[in-house]
């Protein structure tokens, strides 16, 4: 497995524990974020669209789709601007920049592995 994949592959792996927490027990995380416990199923529902998400990436490693890999890196880089403007515009406690921040450093890792093995484009 690349560089590039293996990278991809972590954070799919991540995605995967994210997406069940949302699933199964999603109120562990909304404790995190100070808010009341939910009931609704619109978290379930995130969840299950996060387990999705894995796939994608399970099988864009297990395949080493290099155009995937690129492709990742400009959106996963943004999630820390939209958690940031979401806690100054006081949508959210700051414990959200801490997952913008993960997101962040996956796709540094990511845009590094893919530098380093000169992948054609």
């Amino acid at each position: 497995m690349s560089a590039p994949a293996k990278s991809v592959f972590v954070f799919a792996i991540y995605l995967v524990g994210l997406g069940l927490v949302l699933l199964i027990t999603p109120n562990t995380l909304i404790r995190l974020f100070r808010y009341p416990e939910t009931h609704e199923v619109w978290i379930h529902v995130v969840g299950m669209l996060v387990l999705f998400l894995a796939f994608y990436y399970f099988q864009a490693a297990r395949t080493e789709w290099m155009a995937f890999f690129r492709w990742t890196v400009y959106p996963r880089s943004s999630v820390i601007i939209f958690f940031t403007a979401f806690v100054l515009l006081g949508l959210a406690p700051w414990v959200l920049i801490l997952f913008g921040v993960l997101d962040l450093l996956f796709a540094v890792w990511t845009a590094l592995a893919l530098r380093s093995t000169r992948a054609p484009r």
